[in-house]
């Protein structure tokens, strides 16, 4: 049985919370610019929606639109998230934004999000992407973070608990044994376009490695493990 989804229309002829993939379509499908995105509960929807965070496309990556299905719902009457609580150690930025991916698969299904670690808000969740693996998952996860950062023109240090992903951004350059096919084009895309980003840009803020051994799991984890 397919897990219930909910999506939400930022821009789109009704924008809201929807139920299920039909009523959503009817408000995006043909409209210029539509921006909407998928959520695994109606919590995480409504509180996308009325922080109206539509962040998962930042212009300099180009447009990634997330088909998933969408009733319109009054977002005013669903609950919000729970808030995540963190290790109080001092050598943690709590001001920072922390970015994990997940692979189901090596290749595999896989996606990617950010999130604040001062109030455990998802900042933007991009997926999933077909053959995929974990490793640019990561650094597709800091790249966007990066995109994101300079768009608002706010500048947050970033945690990442991958060696590969933070060597891949600090030398400007990919190293994987992936191949293209049909089934992963969109991906590859997005990554040639996150490598013309880094080469062309420069961030004030450090990329850390987030010490899963003495802090637990990074907050942007999709808890799959």
């Amino acid at each position: 049985m397919a897990k219930q989804k909910y999506y939400v229309v930022w821009e789109g002829r009704e924008p809201g919370v929807y139920d299920n993939w039909s009523d959503c379509e009817e408000q995006i499908l043909n409209f210029p610019r539509a921006k909407y995105k998928s959520f695994s509960s109606a919590a995480e929807a409504a509180e996308a929606f009325r922080g109206s965070d539509a962040n998962s496309n930042p212009a300099d990556l180009g447009s990634l639109l997330i088909s998933a299905a969408g009733h319109r719902l009054d977002a005013s009457t669903l609950p919000s998230s729970p808030p995540n609580t963190y290790m109080s150690n001092p050598d943690i930025d709590k001001n920072a934004w922390a970015v994990d991916a997940s692979c189901q698969g090596n290749p595999g299904i896989m996606e990617y999000r950010g999130v604040e670690l001062a109030s455990g808000r998802e900042i933007f969740k991009v997926g999933p992407f077909q053959d995929g693996t974990n490793n640019i998952g990561e650094f597709l996860a800091i790249v966007h973070a990066l995109a994101e950062m300079h768009r608002r023109n706010e500048w947050h240090n970033i945690y990442s608990d991958s060696k590969t992903a933070l060597a891949w951004v600090r030398n400007r350059q990919v190293k994987t044994q992936l191949k293209q096919t049909e089934r992963n084009k969109k991906l590859f895309e997005l990554l040639g376009r996150a490598l013309v980003w880094i080469r062309s840009h420069s961030w004030p803020v450090r990329i850390m490695k987030w010490q899963t051994e003495l802090w637990g799991e990074i907050p942007a984890d999709f808890g799959r493990k």
